[in-house]
């Protein structure tokens, strides 16, 4: 096992991080940028190292000042945690350089699963169900809306580099093509630089089911069930659940086997999420692979009984898996909350600011994983989610229960949260039947 762990990254994930690395006896190397001196994972680390000022390109986007903490603090390896650095090739290339363990799959496998349409021929040769659409490169928009009219509308054009739900549109018909795909293309060279763009069609309300696996370098591959992710946002999740409520056992084997095969075709090591769409008919299809921790993990946790992130230590380390397929079975329901400091009643304007006071809530059952403290002052640099709530029952209807008690000890003094926005959701009809999709939240009119 490593002596010393260096964690790239910020906020409640890099303090998850830390806590794991704690229990196995691992010593911890935080990184910060001038803006978070005062953060809660830079007093918790056994040492600390600032990597450069507030803008995330020039401290945790950045890989030399990175890669230079590590190698002054000692360290042996490098937790990217997910968002920043998570997901980049070069990055995990780097470190295997410098002879500095990344802990997450190989970059080569980053590499084949980042980019979106290289992904789906991976998956389609593996014989795993694809949405119909065009893996080819796309060279204009003409191009692009021969190909529309081919697949048949409505269609989805997405950034073959993309995540986080940028560079996407949903285009209903042939007139609204040519505008949204250059919106599209631009927005994905903004952020991703890269504007390569694919198509496919699109699936109407579906559901949206993603698997957690785990892989060894030994070739063992297991899933965790899965996560209902369909409460989304401009397909940013706010809710997820686990188990979901729409899967029964003889689907959930076969959903599981396929995300299994998923990670065995690239070769996969670590933990990652195959992420599916679900339709009315209970067809499946592939959306892509995230080859690193989830912000959802926690649920998973909950359900299993199994701490994601030493997995992910271990792994790395060289450690043989120590579950089977066999070995692993549901305990009762668990839900999660992004907590964002946003006001969702005034178009989710994002609401930065110290902190007076916190109540944070407790309790059999309840977790809350954040970095927030009374005086802590939320950057405007970063994201707006400062925390997450997960809860476990023994089965869906007293985890709703223990959710709605939970939000309603939770007193944040000082910024503006979206905190009542998931009681509405939760006293939804849809919500609480579980007849809801990925149509839900945008079909759902807030007012207050």
């Amino acid at each position: 096992m490593f002596k010393k762990v260096l964690i790239a990254n910020r906020g409640e994930i890099a303090v998850r991080v830390i806590r794991a690395c704690r229990e196995l006896g691992i010593l911890t190397v935080a990184v910060y940028s001038e803006m978070d001196k005062d953060a809660l994972h830079v007093k918790l680390a056994d040492e600390a190292v600032c990597i450069g000022p507030w803008n995330s390109k020039d401290s945790y986007l950045n890989i030399a000042n990175i890669l230079s903490a590590c190698v002054l603090t000692g360290a042996e390896a490098i937790h990217p945690g997910f968002g920043f650095l998570s997901e980049n090739p070069r990055f995990a290339k780097m470190c295997e350089e410098c002879n500095i363990k990344f802990i997450g799959p190989s970059w080569q496998a980053i590499e084949l699963m980042g980019n979106k349409a290289r992904a789906r021929e991976i998956m389609k040769k593996a014989d795993i169900p694809i949405v119909p659409g065009y893996e080819g490169v796309i060279e204009s928009a003409t191009h692009g809306l021969s190909i529309a009219k081919e697949i048949g509308f409505p269609v989805m054009i997405k950034a073959a580099a993309g995540g986080g739900g940028k560079g996407i549109r949903i285009i209903r018909k042939l007139e609204e093509f040519e505008s949204n795909y250059n919106n599209a293309k631009a927005e994905a060279k903004a952020n991703f630089n890269d504007d390569t763009m694919y198509i496919e069609k699109f699936i109407e309300n579906p559901k949206h089911i993603e698997f957690q696996i785990l892989a060894d370098s030994f070739g063992n591959v297991v899933h965790l069930f899965e996560r209902d992710c369909s409460v989304q946002r401009k397909n940013q999740k706010v809710i997820e659940e686990a188990p979901s409520s729409i899967l029964n056992d003889e689907l959930r084997k076969i959903i599981g086997s396929a995300a299994i095969s998923a990670a065995k075709a690239v070769n996969y090591e670590n933990a990652g999420t195959i992420e599916f769409l679900l339709d009315k008919n209970n067809n499946f299809y592939f959306m892509e692979m995230n080859t690193r921790i989830q912000v959802e993990h926690p649920i998973t946790e909950m359900i299993t009984n199994i701490d994601l992130v030493k997995e992910q230590l271990r792994i790395a380390s060289g450690e043989k898996l120590s579950i089977s397929q066999d070995m692993l079975t549901i305990n009762g329901h668990s839900i999660e909350c992004r907590i964002n400091a946003e006001d969702p009643y005034k178009n989710f304007m994002p609401c930065p600011g110290v902190i007076e006071s916190v109540n944070i809530p407790g309790g059999f059952g309840v977790r809350m994983d954040t970095a927030i403290y009374p005086g802590y002052k939320i950057p405007h640099c970063y994201d707006s989610m400062i925390g997450k709530l997960i809860v476990h029952g023994k089965d869906r209807n007293e985890a709703i229960i223990k959710m709605k008690r939970a939000l309603d000890e939770f007193a944040i003094e000082g910024v503006t949260t979206n905190i009542d926005y998931h009681f509405d959701i939760l006293n939804d009809d849809k919500f609480i039947d579980g007849s809801y999709d990925t149509s839900f939240l945008s079909n759902k009119l807030v007012n207050k």
